[in-house]
């Protein structure tokens, strides 16, 4: 899509809004002052416009949630890696623009919602420059892109909710929720957002697994029985998402990629209540031609599988929307390495929400990663693993402002052998409008 167009369709959700607020209706809420603007103290607030001057609850009123967050990311290599103390992509940066509606109230389409996510943002990042990681130290870093509509779909859920079909412009990452938990595809409650957790790539998704750029495409969900859930997905394999994805999704080419997930979210019984848990175990396929290593043409049709898995071990309350406690989770892939450049792969961490007395929403989490490094001599590798580590603390200074200091240990950066052990240090910053 064209900024032109991005732009067109931005400005007519913006419409929609203001036709939803209603013809002389004002943002602000019912218990706004006179002059609009929103009651109790800005560090209360769950977002920084208090859900824009007390206008979002007339929104949601209508079927519809618009919201606004930014994150900004400071890193910089202290020790090792290609390049150490440039100063080069230091600064990158994200935001989001969402909106999602429930196509009941609006259209009256019992079951129905669909979800639009239009992005931009700010340089590549400091790790092609310095670091030179195989899996890439800041999965947020995105480039310079002014707006994108990365996102939109519609959902239909049906048999009370037992199956969902998701169709459009979908990330297969994006996932559904069983029980409380993200599932299907890849999805893990402690490792999957680099906006809030970890920001590593290899700690955000699996990298065995090929998943294509955002594009047009097909997701399905289905709860069999309590607690197990079957999933598929099919979406163009060639996608761009900054591109609307008709180009490539309906011309000769249309190869798609596909991926099955199934698995269960279990709850262990303790004191505090219910420890929820998932195990998922997926199969990807990828029917696009590689171009083997070794220079001996290309391969169609290469699979592969993957797991997930994440459990809370510890609550430190009873109440249902407490979330204090620890939690860990693994992962685990493997691809064929004559077409692909990591062969298997395994992570594992935790995360301890409230570890500080007063500090109830504050996060402390710590991980390892390490991908076996296909050894086909066309690859250009010289080591055999990359291992990745990182740890952060998430502060919440605000519920709608989160500041996480971080710090990541990339061993053998880029497969490469005599290139140093990076260090990187950093902050992120995340803030909802």
């Amino acid at each position: 899509m064209t900024r032109r167009g991005a732009t067109r369709i931005i400005g007519s959700l913006f419409v929609a809004v203001t036709m939803a607020l209603g013809a002389g209706g004002t943002l602000a809420g019912d218990d706004a002052g006179e002059s609009g603007r929103p009651g109790g103290s800005v560090w209360e607030r769950e977002t920084l416009t208090d859900d824009w001057f007390g206008g979002g609850a007339r929104l949601a009123e209508k079927g519809l949630t618009l919201s606004l967050s930014a994150t900004q990311v400071y890193q910089g290599v202290v020790h090792g890696g290609v390049f150490t103390h440039r100063h080069a992509g230091r600064w990158a940066g994200s935001y989001d623009l969402e909106v999602e509606g429930d196509a009941a109230r609006l259209l009256g389409l019992k079951g129905g919602s669909f979800y639009i996510l239009a992005e931009g943002s700010w340089s590549d990042g400091l790790d092609a420059s310095s670091v030179g990681s195989v899996f890439g130290t800041n999965d947020d870093a995105g480039g310079d892109r002014t707006i994108d509509v990365t996102e939109f779909w519609y959902e239909q859920a049906l048999l009370d909710g037992r199956v969902r079909v998701r169709i459009g412009k979908i990330d297969l990452t994006g996932g559904f929720e069983h029980k409380g938990c993200p599932v299907a595809f890849d999805c893990n409650a402690f490792a999957g957002d680099e906006t809030t957790q970890f920001l590593n790539s290899a700690l955000v998704n699996n990298p065995t697994i090929p998943f294509p750029d955002n594009g047009i495409g097909m997701a399905v969900y289905v709860v069999p029985a309590e607690g197990w859930y079957v999933a598929a997905g099919i979406a163009d394999a060639q996608a761009d998402a900054r591109e609307m994805g008709f180009n490539t999704a309906f011309d000769r080419r249309d190869d798609s990629f596909s991926t099955f997930e199934t698995g269960l979210v279990l709850e262990m019984p303790s004191a505090n209540g219910p420890l929820v848990g998932a195990c998922r175990l997926g199969m990807w396929y990828d029917p696009q031609p590689k171009a083997r290593w070794d220079g001996s043409g290309n391969k169609r049709d290469d699979t592969g599988f993957y797991l997930s898995l994440d459990q809370v071990l510890l609550r430190e309350r009873a109440e249902p929307d407490d979330t204090q406690g620890l939690g860990v989770f693994a992962r685990f892939g493997c691809a064929d390495e004559k077409v692909n450049p990591v062969r298997t792969f395994w992570s594992a961490g935790c995360q301890y929400q409230g570890l500080i007395p007063g500090r109830d929403d504050d996060v402390l989490a710590v991980a390892v990663a390490r991908g076996r490094l296909t050894d086909e001599p066309g690859a250009g590798f010289t080591a055999k693993y990359e291992t990745i580590m990182e740890a952060y603390y998430g502060i919440q200074v605000a519920p709608w402002l989160n500041v996480s200091p971080h710090i990541q240990y990339v061993a053998d950066p880029g497969g490469i052998d005599g290139v140093p052990n990076a260090v990187i240090m950093g902050v992120r910053v995340q803030a909802a409008f």
